[in-house]
């Protein structure tokens, strides 16, 4: 897959994984889409070193769409995890 179809399934994953997590987001919908973005190459990483699969050969193959979604969910929940308790304070 080329890197601006790649980018591309990115950026769609993380719209994807905002729908599926909504909720206020520390940064906006543009550090959702990089995460998205980050997230389809976890996705991709995890698929192989798990499986021994290789989901992004294609953009148009389910494997690469589902492996994007589920990276980009993932690593939404661990930047909200992070960056949301930042903002508290311990007191």
């Amino acid at each position: 897959m080329g890197i601006i179809a790649f980018l591309i399934l990115g950026l769609i994953a993380g719209a994807i994984a905002k729908a599926v997590m909504p909720g206020d987001d520390p940064g906006g919908i543009v550090v959702t889409m990089i995460i998205g973005v980050v997230g389809a190459l976890l996705g991709g990483f995890l698929a192989a070193a798990l499986f021994n699969a290789q989901p992004m050969d294609e953009f148009f193959d389910i494997s690469s769409w589902l492996t994007a979604i589920i990276g980009a969910i993932i690593l939404l929940a661990i930047y909200r995890a992070v960056a949301g308790n930042k903002g508290r304070s311990r007191a």
